[in-house]
C-alpha cells in the first residue's frame, strides 16, 4: 500500500524525496509489486528487496529530477541471483505533491485514465472493494494506507518496556509512551515511539484521541486509577489494565463510586495479555500483541461488511 503518512514525514523532515515503487514483476524477484522505498539526499527508508537492485535505484533516486520509469533484468543488468525482472516507477515529492495526493486510492500514467481504470475508481467509491496495486493499460494504482492506529503505553517500568520492544516492529501501530518522569524511559527509544514524561498522566489522558487504544501499567495503584477514570471520562476504542483480580475489584469499586456505570467500567480489559502464556513481561506483551491484531482485523473485516 502507498504509505502516505510516512512520504508526507520523510517531506516535512528531509524537502524533497523520491519516492521508488516496483509496479511489475516477471519471473522471480525479491519483492512483490507494491513494495516502496523513499530515498532523500542523505539517507531512506523501506526496502525494494536490497542488494544491487536497491543500491543502484537508491543512487539514480538522488539524481533524477522528474518521475520515471524503468525495467530491469536483476541477473543479466545487476548480477543478481533472481532470474526475473522488474519495473518501476521513481516519483519526485515535496510537501505540496504529497498534501494533493488522493487519501485512499492513487492512480497514475502517462494519458488519458483508461476505462479499467474508472472500473476499479467507481467499484471503490461505490461498493468500498480496495484493489491490490497494479498495473493495468499503462496506469498503476495502490490503495493508500490507512491511519496507523493510536496506542498509548501508559507506564515505563518492566512490562512497558516489554511492549514497547514487541508493538513498536507491529505495522499500524503508532505508540505514544508516557511515564512521570523522563529518567524512568530507558536511555534508547526506538524510532517511531514518542516517550512523554508528564507528573499528571491524568491530566494529559484528556487530551487523548478519543479513538486511541490504551494500556495502564504504572508502578502506582494511583496513577492506575486516576488514568482509568479520566479515559472512563474522556472516551477510548480500547483500554487495558495490568492487574491482579483482586485489584481490578476493587477499582470496579472505586470507578462505580467515580460515577461510571457498571457497563462503562466493564469496558476496561483486566488483565491484559493472555495469562495462559504466562505472566512475564514479555509473554504478556506477546499476549497483548496478538489480542491486538486480532482486533485489528476484526474491525477490517466488519468495515469490508458494512462497505
Amino acid at each position: 500500500m502507498f504509505d502516505r503518512a510516512a512520504l508526507l514525514a520523510a517531506c516535512a523532515a528531509h524537502g524533497r524525496v523520491a519516492r521508488v515503487v516496483i509496479t511489475a514483476v516477471q519471473g522471480s524477484a525479491p519483492r512483490e509489486i507494491g513494495a516502496s522505498m523513499c530515498v532523500w539526499e542523505t539517507g531512506q527508508s523501506g526496502t525494494i528487496g536490497g542488494g544491487a537492485l536497491e543500491y543502484e535505484l537508491a543512487q539514480n533516486a538522488r539524481r533524477v529530477t522528474q518521475d520515471t520509469t524503468s525495467r530491469h533484468a536483476l541477473g543479466p543488468d545487476l548480477g543478481q541471483c533472481c532470474g526475473g525482472a522488474v519495473e518501476v516507477i521513481t516519483e519526485i515529492y515535496d510537501l505540496a505533491r504529497v498534501k494533493a495526493l488522493p487519501e485512499h486510492l492513487i492512480a497514475r500514467g502517462p494519458s488519458a485514465t483508461p476505462l479499467t481504470i474508472e472500473r476499479i475508481l467507481k467499484e471503490f467509491r461505490n461498493q468500498g472493494i480496495t484493489p491490490h496495486p497494479q498495473k493495468i493499460d499503462g496506469w498503476f494504482i495502490e490503495p493508500v494506507s490507512p491511519p496507523d492506529r493510536a496506542l498509548w503505553i501508559w507506564g515505563a517500568g518492566h512490562v512497558g518496556r516489554a511492549l514497547v520492544d514487541v508493538l513498536h516492529k507491529v505495522p499500524g501501530l503508532a505508540l505514544t509512551w508516557v511515564d512521570t518522569a523522563r529518567d524512568r524511559f530507558p536511555e534508547y527509544i526506538p524510532d517511531g515511539v514518542t516517550a512523554i514524561p508528564t507528573p499528571d498522566p491524568a491530566r494529559l489522558a484528556l487530551h487523548t484521541p478519543t479513538d486511541a487504544d490504551h494500556l495502564i501499567l504504572t508502578y502506582s495503584h494511583e496513577i492506575d486509577l486516576a488514568l482509568c477514570h479520566a479515559l472512563l471520562t474522556h472516551g477510548f476504542q480500547s483500554c487495558g489494565l495490568i492487574g491482579s483480580a483482586t485489584k481490578w475489584a476493587r477499582f470496579r469499586k472505586r470507578l462505580t463510586g467515580l460515577g461510571h456505570t457498571s457497563d462503562e467500567v466493564t469496558r476496561i480489559t483486566c488483565p491484559i495479555g493472555d495469562p495462559s502464556i504466562g505472566k512475564q513481561p514479555h509473554m504478556i506483551a506477546i499476549g497483548v500483541a496478538h489480542r491486538l491484531l486480532q482486533t485489528q482485523s476484526n474491525l477490517q473485516t466488519s468495515a469490508k461488511v458494512h462497505a
